[in-house]
């Protein structure tokens, strides 16, 4: 069986396990859709300040949502999912097994990436259908190279940060400790307008922020051109290589305690 036939194979199987834990599918599927309601619910009818312009806060929210429901489907997923894997001892035995390992991890990081293809596209139904957001059209192509990269990018941080849990109860607290702070400090819940400028500075030299801030540019109505925000992009994809480089040389494929 060729290397395609394979990654296609394991991505079938790593998308049929996803869809089957009920834990996984509502905090990664659900959950951001729920904050989407919240969110636009209480802030819709007002405007926020956006790049000198004022918009709709749900344009603001629609973006902002997609950025956690991509962090939730590659950061929070892969980070909580592996530490469990390594720690009972699966990942170990997939080590014993005919199964390439580049090809087990290449299943894991696209079922990570369709999930996240597909929480966009239900965030954009949503916006759409229930508060009137403008669906981005000549910048489409700038909001699906983000998300490509994004998701990209955050799952190789997970198999970064992976290398560090000691323990599988230790996955999902390590991972909302790094990424929540850095979610109310990058826009995420709270206007950028709203946040005093240290904690702006702090954000801006990490990937959530230029996460959003690219796909916000993509949903901005005032947005002229292909709406691509070529230098946050090359920040996530920065990330993305230290991520990448960190996982090749610490990742552990047997549990901690071995």
């Amino acid at each position: 069986m060729s290397d395609v036939a394979l990654t296609l194979r394991q991505l079938r199987y790593d998308q049929k396990s996803f869809w089957r834990n009920p834990q996984y599918v509502f905090f990664t599927v659900i959950q951001p859709i729920i904050f989407l309601f919240i969110f636009v619910s209480v802030f819709g009818n007002k405007t926020t300040l956006v790049g000198g312009h004022e918009i709709k806060r749900s344009t603001y929210y629609v973006p902002a949502i997609t950025t956690l429901a991509v962090m939730s489907a590659t950061f929070f997923n892969l980070t909580i999912s592996l530490a469990r894997l390594r720690e009972q001892g699966i990942l170990k035995r997939i080590r014993s097994t005919p199964l390439p390992p580049g090809m087990f991890l290449a299943g894991r990081i696209g079922t990570s990436i369709t999930v996240s293809a597909l929480l966009v596209v239900l965030l954009l139904a949503i916006g759409r259908i229930l508060y009137g957001v403008s669906i981005p059209t000549h910048t489409l192509p700038a909001c699906v190279v983000t998300v490509f990269v994004g998701a990209a990018s955050f799952s190789c941080l997970a198999f970064a940060i992976t290398a560090f849990v000691p323990s599988e109860d230790a996955a999902a607290p390590i991972a909302n400790v790094i990424m929540l702070p850095l979610m109310f400090i990058s826009g995420i819940f709270i206007p950028n307008s709203e946040i005093p400028a240290g904690m702006t500075d702090v954000a801006n030299v990490f990937p959530v922020k230029h996460l959003f801030q690219s796909l916000l540019k993509a949903f901005d109505p005032a947005t002229t051109g292909a709406g691509f925000a070529w230098g946050h992009l090359t920040v996530i994809a920065a990330w993305g290589v230290v991520g990448a480089a960190v996982a090749v040389w610490r990742f552990r494929w047997t549990p901690v305690s071995q």
